[in-house]
């Protein structure tokens, strides 16, 4: 996913464009589209240049959760992501994926390997 570009960013490019400068060639230059510059005049008009922020859903596993997370993985650290998700699930009652189970335990700083 691409992430938002900088207000610093936005304010150069337009500034390039009030310049005199094409648009072709800005758009160039910070590997942005035409309309990009468009909208970022726009949004400068109506004096919101800044990125808006991006909209996210919770983690199905929170962060205040990982302590409980590693507590589970260290009481049977050979099970597979699958039987991780089985015992959370019965654990809190929410069910997550492989790919949630995973994530959730990377953040959590635990290593990917099973065994040393």
């Amino acid at each position: 996913m691409k992430r938002p570009r900088s207000r610093d960013l936005r304010e150069q490019a337009l500034g390039q464009l009030d310049a005199g400068r094409p648009v072709a060639e800005v758009a160039s230059i910070f590997g942005v589209h035409r309309s990009t510059l468009a909208r970022w005049r726009r949004q400068r008009a109506a004096g919101m240049l800044v990125p808006r922020p991006r909209a996210r859903r919770p983690a199905k596993i929170a962060p205040t959760d990982h302590p409980r997370l590693i507590a589970q993985v260290q009481v049977t650290p050979d099970a597979t992501l699958r039987e991780h998700c089985t015992v959370w699930e019965a654990a809190t009652g929410v069910s997550v994926s492989e790919a949630t189970m995973c994530r959730a335990l990377q953040q959590a700083g635990w290593p990917l390997k099973k065994r040393a």
